[in-house]
């Protein structure tokens, strides 16, 4: 049977703001309070999405979550009509308020980890939804990314959902931007690298940034989705990195089936860990290991350019792409370095420059957009149908992101509680047009 890599891509929400929310996310705190383009935002991740699909790839797409989230403005005192919560947290606490507007879970690569069935021991494919408790906008997802992965991916027969880690600082995870995973193909079982930015039994850690990935988090989610220890290798990120701004691991690695594309600088003790690496893989064809080294790209330029946040995709016709932020062609040692590695002796024959600045304007790169699933034939049959990209989808999408959108957001527009009724509204429609069900939990009063 043939098992594919599913990219789900998140919708940009229609609150998309730039609010600074993101200590140690160096391109966050670079344009906070700038005017966002939510429109253009959300046409720019849709346009990558329908480009995958056009090159023969499955795309699939995950709704965003509500905001403003009133759950959490509730529960932290704020009462009265939806109008009062807005007005009264725009007053008394805006950081609060802007936290409960951000439109973060267009990330997501950081919505959940994945083990495909080939790899797990019960032959399902698991989730687990990342805690992400090391910031509050990011951590107060969970709930709502939960529902709807289980409304994506609902037949028990095929998909095994667990429970987010406990919100404990042991056990911070920030899902699929540190796991990787390297076989033959998608459809052998393969080696599943997680990298953590902290042990909590070592001092080995930043000094200036969070490590948001703890060993001990990735250890769980490894044990609850029954991965085979010989299958699973735990490798520290450097601190150093964490601190230059690469607060996960894909802001300086990538990897796609027998391909690893890693920084010279991206882990702690690198000539140990590549070796590691190399003796854990146990693919039939050879694995590439492509370390960049920091002559060629430094690690300031792979945090300006997000190269390592592209995509790595195996087409279909044979050979793999990156898919690049356009930012990457705006420093010419980057540039270089990808012309020439299309030309060199490895898989990567090809590199597709896409526009997403708006994302790249919060840390996000075309990597973080999605959330990549190995799925069997049978599985990907039994996905939510509503959920798959075509023509007709994008078409739909396109339509329904025009006419909610607003094209230009500020900080102070939040305080607005028109935009609050504007982005319910929306939701309300997307949640048919996928088929999702009530996955958004509105809390009003």
């Amino acid at each position: 049977m043939n098992f594919y890599e599913v990219n789900f891509d998140g919708l940009v929400g229609p609150s998309h703001n730039y609010a600074g929310l993101s200590y140690g996310n160096v391109a966050s705190k670079a344009n906070a309070k700038k005017f966002s383009n939510p429109k253009q935002a959300a046409l720019q991740g849709l346009d990558k999405m329908y480009a995958l699909a056009q090159l023969g790839l499955h795309q699939g797409v995950l709704a965003p979550n509500a905001r403003p989230d009133l759950k959490t403005l509730r529960a932290l005192g704020f009462s009265g009509s939806d109008g009062d919560v807005i007005t009264k947290a725009a007053k008394l606490e805006p950081q609060l308020l802007k936290a409960c507007y951000s439109a973060s879970s267009m990330w997501t690569a950081n919505a959940a980890t994945v083990s495909p069935s080939c790899d797990t021991q019960d032959r399902k494919v698991h989730f687990t939804p990342a805690n992400l408790n090391n910031k509050l906008h990011r951590a107060i997802e969970v709930e709502t990314t939960s529902r709807i992965l289980k409304q994506v991916f609902s037949d028990n027969d095929y998909f095994a959902h667990h429970e987010p880690l406990p919100q404990h600082p042991l056990f911070g995870d920030e899902g699929a931007a540190n796991h990787t995973r390297l076989a033959d193909s998608y459809n052998h079982s393969g080696l599943a690298l997680f990298v953590y930015g902290q042990d909590n039994q070592s001092d080995i850690r930043p000094s200036k940034f969070p490590a948001r990935q703890t060993r001990q988090a990735s250890e769980a989610v490894a044990r609850s989705h029954m991965l085979k220890t010989e299958n699973c290798l735990f490798i520290q990120q450097n601190p150093d990195v964490i601190d230059a701004g690469v607060f996960h691991n894909d802001v300086i690695a990538i990897g796609n089936e027998n391909v690893f594309l890693f920084h010279e600088q991206a882990f702690y003790d690198q000539q140990t860990s590549v070796k590691k690496i190399r003796e854990a893989y146990k693919g039939s064809r050879p694995l590439h290991l492509i370390e960049v080294s920091n002559t060629d790209v430094s690690v300031e330029q792979a945090v300006q350019s997000y190269i390592f946040n592209s995509q790595l995709v195996s087409l279909p016709n044979g050979g793999m792409a990156l898919i690049a932020p356009s930012e990457c062609q705006k420093i010419n040692e980057v540039e270089t370095y990808l012309s020439a590695l299309k030309q060199a002796s490895n898989p990567v024959n090809d590199v597709i420059y896409m526009d997403v600045k708006q994302s790249m304007q919060n840390g996000g790169g075309p990597a973080c957009l999605r959330l990549r699933v190995v799925l069997s034939e049978l599985e990907l049959k039994a996905t939510n149908q509503a959920c798959l990209l075509d023509e007709q989808l994008y078409s739909t999408l396109s339509i329904w992101i025009n006419k909610h959108y607003r094209d230009q957001l500020s900080e102070y527009d939040l305080a607005d509680p028109q935009l609050l009724k504007e982005n319910y509204a929306a939701l309300d429609e997307l949640t048919q047009i996928l088929e999702l069900g009530s996955v958004y939990d509105f809390q009003r009063e």
